[in-house]
């Protein structure tokens, strides 16, 4: 009989170098599944390591744990999840190129400002705190 290798949730953290806090939220979501001994200790299967790894590396590119989660359910359902993970990604760079377009926006909105003040300072009227910015419309 083979017995399979079970491992406690402080091995689980070591191999990752994961903290335990963040080993148990990961379970809390969905993410990880442990099974509980009669000695109430949490043990993970082999794979769980391979797992975090993979989560931690998802994180790393940007997805959140909600994207893993979905990611992870395609991969339980027995597929290869690599189609809906270039789809997610095709949305976060989207998502990244409307971000840019508004800090770049942003950024020009400053440099005007900054541009104006430069060569007129409005006089200070009373209680305010820098006449500068008490200008700028809401």
């Amino acid at each position: 009989m083979v017995v399979a290798t079970r491992l406690k949730i402080g091995e689980v953290s070591k191999q990752t170098n994961t903290s335990v806090g963040a080993l148990r939220y990961y379970e809390s979501l969905g993410l990880l599944a442990s099974d509980r001994g009669e000695n109430g200790y949490r043990y993970y299967p082999q794979e769980a390591v391979q797992q975090v790894l993979f989560i931690k590396k998802a994180q790393a590119l940007g997805f959140s744990l909600e994207d893993i989660h979905e990611v992870l359910n395609v991969h339980q359902q027995g597929d290869v999840p690599c189609e809906f993970v270039q789809s997610l990604l095709q949305d976060k760079i989207e998502q990244l190129e409307a971000q840019i377009q508004k800090m770049m926006a942003f950024k020009a909105e400053l440099e005007d400002y900054r541009d104006r003040w430069s060569t007129s300072q409005p006089p200070p009227q009373p209680g305010d705190i820098c006449p500068l910015i008490s200008t700028v419309p809401l």
